[in-house]
């Protein structure tokens, strides 16, 4: 009896590594997979950050150009020379030469 059950021990053990060597196996599989999903999201984020910084750039650029075009236009605009012109409805053609043809 004694051998009997020694090999029904040897049998469960046998079959207890390799039900541990499949969990470890799943578990690094998916360590791997999560490693991977985490990387590929990094790598999306990065591009929409260089992405975001260009156009940053260029509205920057946008932005310092037409506030240019206003200190330029600033200087020569009727509305803003006169001294009623919060006070009073401005000439339409005052108020024409001012407006992009």
């Amino acid at each position: 009896a004694g051998v009997f059950q020694s090999r029904e021990e040897d049998d469960r053990k046998v079959r207890r590594r390799e039900k541990n060597r499949v969990a470890a196996q799943r578990s690094r599989k998916k360590q791997t997979q999560k490693a991977d999903k985490l990387h590929e999201e990094y790598e999306s984020l990065e591009q929409e950050n260089t992405s975001l910084k260009r156009e940053i750039g260029k509205l920057t650029d946008e932005m310092k150009h037409l506030s240019e075009v206003l200190k330029d236009h600033e200087k020569i605009c009727p509305l803003l020379h006169c001294t009623m012109n919060f006070v009073t409805i401005p000439r339409p053609d005052a108020l024409a030469s001012c407006l992009p043809r």
